[in-house]
């Protein structure tokens, strides 16, 4: 019997993936809450056990460090960041504790990350956990069909279970101790997962308009952007380091940055690759950062930075491709 594709299960079934592993930096003390606060563009003392948000990590220029996942728990507080970075911006955290009572340890090593990803990702995943210690209990398909991105809850025998939508349908990460995630593959796979390469969800990735740093993002990216701001940036909280760069675009500027992140529809069978010129009628206005043919809508699709003069959705543009041009069009996310 021949597996359903990675677009089937996105809709219908639950795509089992492999995610690339993030560090996780985990915060202690009792003032770890009001010192990241400074630190990171997101509300973080509003963030109650079992609650988690998206930020971003910015310079005093307003261009981004990293992004981060924070997840608060009873007695700590974990900041999932891109692993190439860890290293990096641990010495740099640590540089940014003076008289705080905070503590910070890399703990990356000791997880691997598993997704579950589609319409009956809850159904699996409940399923997965029966057996597991009463704790568990509340964790039915019912309660786990509530859950909002990046809440969470311990899992069994360690590790975390995280609300994820990075691929525009319902689904969930568990990071899992290294040594466990065979046994968690398994247990999966059981439970009515189809394990999926990573690569064959791409497509849902950029249909769904989520950038990922170090691809879509990076030292030269300001929030606003990569469109980020909504999921990313408090515009209520106290201060934070970046903090008087956004609220000047936004409050001075209209919001207005020379480029933006959009999704784009091209016509054809051509994939275009990483970096490929985007045109306009006055020549080249962008750039391509990610791609992948979309089984869903027949199509490639691509994000790209392109001018703000071009990034109106049905605006029309040509994208480099295979030795030539083919047509684009901008669309609103997610795409269609």
């Amino acid at each position: 019997m021949t597996e359903p594709a990675g677009h089937d299960l996105l809709k219908t079934g639950a795509a089992l993936v492999t995610h690339a592993d993030r560090g996780a930096v985990r915060v202690t003390g009792v003032e770890r809450a009001t010192w990241l606060q400074g630190l990171l563009s997101n509300d973080i003392e509003a963030l109650a056990p079992g609650r988690g948000c998206y930020a971003a990590w910015l310079t005093p220029q307003g261009r981004m460090l990293t992004d981060a996942v924070v997840l608060a728990e009873d007695d700590a507080l974990t900041v999932e960041l891109p692993a190439p970075l860890v290293e990096t911006l641990l010495r740099q955290l640590n540089a940014a504790i003076f008289a705080e009572d905070v503590t910070l340890a890399d703990t990356s090593a000791e997880w691997r990350t598993l997704g579950v990803h589609g319409g009956r990702a809850a159904e699996v995943v409940a399923r997965a956990l029966t057996g597991s210690r009463p704790s568990q209990a509340a964790l039915t398909v019912d309660h786990l069909a509530t859950w909002t991105e990046y809440t969470h809850a311990p899992l069994d025998p360690f590790g975390r279970l995280i609300g994820d939508a990075t691929y525009g349908v319902p689904g969930f990460r568990l990071r899992v101790r290294a040594d466990d995630a065979d046994l968690w593959l398994s247990r999966l796979r059981l439970a009515g997962a189809t394990l999926t390469p990573a690569d064959e969800l791409e497509f849902a990735r950029i249909e769904s308009g989520r950038p990922q740093f170090l691809v879509d993002m990076d030292a030269d990216t300001i929030p606003l952007e990569a469109g980020i701001e909504g999921r990313a940036i408090s515009f209520t909280k106290g201060c934070y380091v970046g903090q008087e760069v956004i609220v000047r675009i936004v409050h001075r500027g209209g919001g207005r940055v020379v480029r933006k992140l959009v999704g784009l529809a091209i016509d054809g069978d051509c994939v275009p690759a990483t970096r490929a010129g985007v045109k306009a009628e006055k020549g080249e206005i962008g750039r391509v950062t990610s791609s992948a043919w979309s089984p869903r809508l027949g199509a490639a699709v691509a994000l790209a930075y392109v001018h703000r003069d071009s990034a109106e959705p049905g605006t029309t543009l040509h994208v480099a491709c295979g030795g030539g041009e083919v047509v684009a069009t901008v669309r609103a996310f997610p795409l269609s």
